[in-house]
């Protein structure tokens, strides 16, 4: 979507400067050096997986993230400004970008259809948003509620938001989930087998509970603020992408934190460089603590100059959350007239 990002302001190239594939700045040599890396790579990953010990030398052995890099990369993309004259659809780019969610333990049908009835017209022209997320067993009444409007139904799945569960109890969580409906299934790692280094452990239950998902998509949650380091996130997200998933997800919302700036942009480098190994693209969705327009612009800035164009849709980038749809449908209405509508001009969220 190039014209959203004509008008942002000249900045810094996107080569990263901490640790990603792609090399540490700008030199010809660095880029060659990592063409190699890359070719290598392709060459290995389909032994990365073959037993216990190779997975975790290939985990093991990816570039460290540089902590004081990242978050000063992030910091700085995250003051990019967008002209007006792109902030509108940049407005509506994100609003497509949301996965509109309620999960909590109160939740009803009732809320439920409200919820997807907001989905589907979230106000005047503005566009559908890109899913709705629901707990298993409400996926039903909200497959029911959008039928014929293109918003997918996500459900949470594999003992959400713990992931402490047997397989058994995974996978049949998963194959209920798509029977009931759903297009999408938000499962979440082990993260105790991760942080334990029983890697393979948290492989082979992606990969089982993707086999349960038959055509629906699998985001894996890696709840990246219990994983203590970047370098785990980059560990996680690889792992998660090896054992075939569709879209690598920060976090369930229940954890702080959750979806911050420097831990999106070492997952949209993950998945930059795994497409670059493997000719394979994988989505990226932060979730939780996406709360105002400027957070989610901040976010597709950070997309476009980490990542690039490609990930710039729906397909590939989501936003999840419950109440970030109605200030992004606040600050279209101010675009648009000149003035703020108050918050209960809309539905609550």
């Amino acid at each position: 979507m190039p014209y959203l990002w004509a008008s942002v302001e000249v900045g810094i190239p996107r080569t990263p400067a901490h640790g990603g594939l792609r090399g540490s700045g700008l030199e010809e040599e660095a880029l060659v050096g990592d063409a190699v890396l890359v070719s290598t790579l392709t060459t290995s990953l389909a032994d990365v997986a073959a037993s216990g010990a190779t997975l975790r030398a290939f985990l093991h052995g990816l570039p460290g993230v540089d902590r004081v890099g990242a978050d000063q990369r992030a910091a700085m993309l995250g003051t990019r400004s967008i002209k007006t004259t792109a902030k509108a659809k940049a407005i509506d780019l994100a609003i497509s970008m949301v996965d509109l969610t309620t999960l909590e333990g109160a939740d009803t049908a009732g809320k439920v259809r409200a919820m997807c009835t907001k989905a589907v017209r979230p106000g005047g022209d503005a566009p559908k948003v890109a899913a709705v997320c629901v707990y298993p067993d409400l996926v039903a009444v909200a497959a029911e509620a959008v039928r014929g409007s293109g918003v997918k139904v996500a459900s949470v799945a594999t003992a959400f938001p713990s992931g402490r569960s047997s397989l058994e109890v995974k996978v049949t969580d998963t194959a209920l989930a798509v029977a009931a409906g759903a297009d999408e299934v938000d499962m979440v790692i082990d993260r105790g087998a991760f942080l334990s280094g029983d890697y393979m452990k948290v492989f082979e239950e992606i990969v089982a509970v993707k086999a349960a998902c038959g055509e629906a998509h699998l985001k894996v949650i890696l709840e990246t603020g219990e994983l203590a380091t970047y370098d785990n996130v980059r560990r996680a997200s690889w792992l998660a992408m090896l054992a075939g998933a569709d879209f690598i997800k920060t976090s369930t919302g229940k954890v702080s934190p959750a979806a911050t700036l420097p831990v999106t942009l070492i997952m949209l480098e993950a998945v930059r460089d795994f497409r670059d190994a493997t000719g394979r693209q994988v989505g990226v969705k932060p979730a939780g603590g996406i709360r105002t327009t400027k957070d989610a612009i901040k976010n597709l800035v950070l997309v476009n100059e980490t990542a690039g164009d490609d990930w710039l849709t729906p397909e590939w980038f989501r936003l999840g959350a419950s109440s970030l749809l109605n200030d992004l449908l606040m600050q279209r209405q101010k675009l648009a007239t000149g003035r703020y509508a108050g918050p209960d001009y809309f539905t609550l969220d």
